[in-house]
């Protein structure tokens, strides 16, 4: 049976999608099939409510990019380099990470590489950590591990865990940098022109948290100021 509903993707960047929404095609800032579903989600609700139908696909139009879900960050409007794209998000749990790592690889150039900065949470669930390790490295070029809210765990224990789920295939791919702002740093000097640096984790959160304490740190205000200095 034909669905009431449909949205096919028409192109993807890091700038966003074009859409065929219900057989109209509009622009938006989300990106990712994912996105697309939520998309397609709210504009059948919002016309299951009655709401004019082009007034929905306009404002579907209008939605930009939401803080620390897929954020991007390109070199050059950072004032740095050309060519290397930094993507912030909040994907902290297996099935995030593969979904944003599945979108960049559909995204991406063919000779781009894919270097991923993640890590995972202190007094949390300890079984996702290798899960996160084996994701990242399965689908990424290069993989930097790292700090993400320890709290009162050891972060070389947590990173410890995480390397339970590498493969050995994959064991090349994989450096350690405990501290988070290195390990940024680390992930973006190894960039080269056309590469994509997905820093996961914290997306929009604006804090490390280490042993009780908060403390400022902000992902993208890292990236932007690493960029700047031209690594």
């Amino acid at each position: 049976r034909k669905p009431p509903y449909t949205c096919r993707i028409l192109e993807s960047s890091f700038g966003g999608m074009r859409l065929s929404m219900d057989g109209t095609e509009i622009r938006t800032g989300r990106i990712g099939r994912f996105n697309a579903y939520n998309l397609l989600a709210v504009y059948a609700a919002a016309v299951l409510l009655d709401q004019p139908r082009d007034r929905v696909l306009a404002c579907l139009g209008d939605l930009g990019s939401v803080a620390g879900r897929f954020e991007s960050v390109e070199s050059d409007k950072a004032g740095s380099t050309p060519g290397v794209t930094a993507i912030i998000d909040y994907a902290h749990t297996p099935d995030a990470l593969e979904n944003v790592l599945q979108t960049i690889n559909h995204i991406r150039d063919t000779n781009a590489r894919v270097i991923t900065v993640v890590g995972a949470g202190g007094d949390r669930d300890r079984t996702k950590r290798p899960l996160m390790a084996k994701i990242a490295t399965r689908m990424s070029d290069r993989v930097v591990l790292t700090s993400d809210n320890p709290r009162s765990e050891d972060p070389a224990r947590i990173i410890e865990d995480m390397r339970q789920g590498i493969e050995a295939e994959n064991a090349e791919k994989v450096m350690t940098v405990i501290d988070r702002k290195q390990a940024i740093k680390s992930a973006l000097r190894l960039a080269k022109r056309g590469d994509i640096v997905l820093v996961a984790g914290k997306g929009h959160e604006n804090y490390q948290e280490v042993k009780g304490v908060r403390r400022h740190f902000d992902d993208k205000e890292v990236v932007t100021e690493i960029l700047m200095e031209n690594c």
